[in-house]
């Protein structure tokens, strides 16, 4: 009788399910598993949310003032890069020297065939000697009336003419020996034994010669960094400091001072060129070389730092959470400039004495009462070691 009942409940069971909706099979399954489970004694009951006020860390805004510093893009020239270049025409024979390597002023750096100048010297040395004969013999006939005046004055024109002729002569057969104009680093040679050289546009520059001690480099500020600098320009009168850092990261140990500022703006960069000048007695920087400089002038004055796990940054700007009345946080619009080591500069947007929410982000939202705990700037930067609200937080999960 029991059998017979079971079945006829089963099969309307079944009916039924294959009437309602699969939603609807949720809900019942559900139902079902929850009583199936509290006659077991297992409660499904939800996890309790965080109890109490949510322990951080604050620091407490003071304005300060602190150098502007701007770190910009920078290359190396030669404080004095001079061409090398032919006087003459002439086939090069040899270089003299070893490229890349000093040369002091005078040195021999290459040889060009000097045989034609040799020919043109001898053939000078013989008209100039024709001609300060000639020029003797017409004097002492004029001096007896002899001669004309004007023979006596042609015979002495040629004769000056015949002897500057010998002086080129002379001088261009020196020039065949391309000696260094300047001491300094040598360049690459940009002509090989053999080539024709000419003393005329580039096929006369043979290489060139960098003084390196001091070396200048040079960079430009946009517009977006001078917008930094008060007045929005650089000013020469303020105390003005640059330094460089090199590729590494190290801090180039001479210090650097501007020797050139540009008074408009580069209409193809759009920059204000700028160089400064750095003692390089090791030779440690070099022509050409990309490094950041850093240059520190005047001061910016009323102005917060804030840790950079502070700040939070969206597509509507940047902001902080303070906390307000009865210990809630209440989300802060900040305008901020650049990086001052661990910490954001901030602009405006804060104001003296205001509490600023330093870890535990995620856990807080506009509203959300919190137990804050003061502490130093330094300690609040990343790193810094936990504070106390920090440890308590962390005992409580523990805890838990």
């Amino acid at each position: 009788m029991i059998g017979a009942v079971r079945k006829s409940l089963l099969s309307d069971i079944i009916k039924n399910v294959q009437a309602i909706s699969a939603k609807q099979v949720g809900r019942i399954v559900l139902g079902v598993s929850c009583v199936w489970l509290g006659g077991l004694g297992i409660s499904l009951a939800q996890p309790a949310g965080p109890k109490g006020p949510v322990p951080v860390s604050v620091i407490e805004a003071q304005p300060t003032n602190i150098p502007n510093v701007l770190e910009i893009t920078a290359q190396a020239e030669g404080a004095k890069e001079t061409e090398v270049r032919s006087r003459v025409n002439g086939i090069l024979l040899k270089r003299l020297y070893d490229e890349g390597s000093p040369v002091q002023a005078g040195q021999p750096l290459f040889q060009i065939d000097p045989e034609p100048f040799n020919i043109t010297l001898e053939e000078a040395q013989a008209r100039a000697k024709q001609t300060a004969r000639e020029a003797a013999r017409l004097k002492l006939l004029f001096s007896k009336q002899a001669v004309s005046r004007k023979e006596f004055d042609d015979a002495t024109s040629l004769n000056e003419i015949a002897q500057a002729t010998l002086k080129t002569a002379q001088l261009n057969l020196t020039w065949t020996t391309v000696t260094a104009p300047v001491s300094g680093i040598s360049g690459r040679s940009l002509r090989s034994e053999g080539n024709l050289i000419s003393n005329t546009g580039d096929a006369g520059l043979l290489t060139s010669i960098y003084q390196i001690n001091p070396i200048w480099v040079r960079f430009g500020l946009s517009s977006s960094d001078t917008a930094q600098l008060p007045g929005g320009r650089l000013d020469p009168k303020q105390n003005t400091s640059v330094e460089l850092l090199l590729s590494n990261g190290r801090i180039y140990p001479e210090k650097g001072k501007l020797n050139f500022q540009s008074i408009f703006i580069d209409a193809k960069l759009g920059t204000q060129q700028m160089r400064a000048e750095f003692p390089n007695p090791n030779n440690e920087i070099l022509p050409g070389q990309f490094l950041r400089i850093r240059v520190t002038t005047g001061m910016q004055e009323n102005v917060f730092l804030v840790p950079q796990a502070a700040v939070v940054q969206s597509e509507r700007g940047f902001t902080v959470w303070t906390v307000g009345p009865e210990g809630k946080v209440v989300p802060t619009p900040i305008k901020v400039g650049k990086w001052a080591g661990k910490n954001w500069i901030v602009l405006s947007g804060l104001k003296a004495g205001d509490r600023v929410v330093t870890d535990q982000l995620i856990k807080i939202r506009p509203g959300t009462v919190v137990k804050p705990t003061v502490v130093p700037l330094s300690e609040a930067s990343p790193g810094a070691a936990p504070s106390s609200g920090q440890k308590n937080a962390a005992t409580q999960k523990d805890a838990r």
